[in-house]
């Protein structure tokens, strides 16, 4: 998830009791629940780098333990005017743990992944509820953040006792989890839609179904066929009709397959890539040589250009280039 929400998760998780254990226990509930993601410095490395990398260690239940006590002495220097009792390391701990695992939690919802089991397992885990960025648990999360503050500055105005927020924090994360619940009813639904339909009168052997930005009922259909890519919009409102997207044939890609599979970057992206769409062209670049590009349709259609990779092979089948494209995000190539 982006970390908007995941501040505003560690707001809510301190004002729901956590801050009650210890002073600046909302500052340390927020510096921990964005805390995995300081993987983003792989980046520097490049892209490709950043793809290995990120959602790894930082994020893993296993490593879990260790990564909580990271913002222990960022806690320290801010709370140690008010007094720093010796339990209260033990309880600071106890909030980044806490702050942590929703992190966590919430990456395992969208589409990305998360590789929880490591370092036992690098497979990626993702239970496609979510958005990366979804607009209905920033309106809960913004709401029962802000509610209290302009609560605070009527009762002000008035004359009123001022609240700390609490029953407000607990309804947030409390509507939060209903919300993920009756998403996951809903992907449920959408799965099943999509598996009881052919395919340009094929029978799908997986099937994912993506959530949308906005509508929790709207989602885009990954279907993979034996012969073809399929990415279908689904209106639970609406009768599905499986020819209303896009077909992708599965090309022949046998005769350079083996060289691009022994490079690093198909390594990096083919462990990650959930819906893998092989393309091969000609290369423009030398007579004889071929292009060949990967996309992961989970984020988006390959005109699009975000998440694919692409070598070049030359007519004697070596790998004279290799590239990742994030998108939006940035490219990483290798000579």
């Amino acid at each position: 998830m982006d970390n908007l929400t995941h501040s505003l998760t560690g707001v809510l998780l301190a004002r729901a009791g956590l801050n009650k254990l210890v002073p600046r226990a909302t500052v340390l509930a927020v510096i921990a629940a964005n805390l995995p993601d300081l993987d983003i410095v792989t980046g520097l490395r490049g892209s490709l780098c950043y793809l290995a990398n990120h959602r790894g260690f930082s994020h893993a239940l296993f490593w879990l333990p260790l990564v909580a006590l990271a913002p222990l002495p960022i806690w320290w220097l801010l709370a140690r005017r008010q007094g720093v009792r010796p339990l209260d390391w033990l309880k600071a701990y106890l909030i980044s743990a806490v702050a942590l695992l929703s992190h966590l939690v919430l990456d395992w919802m969208n589409v990305y992944g998360i590789r929880l089991k490591l370092p036992f397992s690098g497979e990626w885990l993702h239970l496609d509820l979510l958005n990366i960025v979804d607009v209905w648990v920033w309106a809960i999360l913004l709401l029962c953040v802000l509610g209290p503050m302009l609560g605070r500055l009527v009762e002000s105005e008035m004359g009123a006792r001022r609240g700390a927020g609490r029953g407000m924090a607990v309804a947030g994360l409390v509507l939060v989890a209903l919300y993920i619940g009756g998403r996951a009813q809903l992907h449920d639904q959408a799965v099943k839609t999509l598996e009881a339909r052919m395919y340009r009168r094929e029978m799908p052997r997986r099937v994912l179904a993506l959530p949308g930005a906005f509508q929790p009922w709207q989602w885009t259909g990954v279907v993979e066929t034996p012969s073809a890519w399929h990415v279908v919009p689904l209106d639970l409102h609406h009768e599905f009709d499986p020819d209303s997207g896009r077909t992708f044939p599965k090309p022949d890609v046998s005769a350079v397959r083996k060289a691009v599979l022994a490079t690093e970057t198909a390594r990096v992206f083919l462990d990650f890539s959930q819906a893998a769409l092989w393309r091969i062209t000609p290369a423009s670049s030398q007579e004889g040589a071929v292009s060949l590009t990967v996309h992961d349709l989970r984020f988006g259609l390959p005109e699009e250009g975000a998440f694919s990779a692409e070598w070049i092979v030359d007519p004697q089948g070596r790998v004279v280039h290799e590239g990742f494209v994030f998108g939006r995000m940035g490219s990483g190539k290798k000579p």
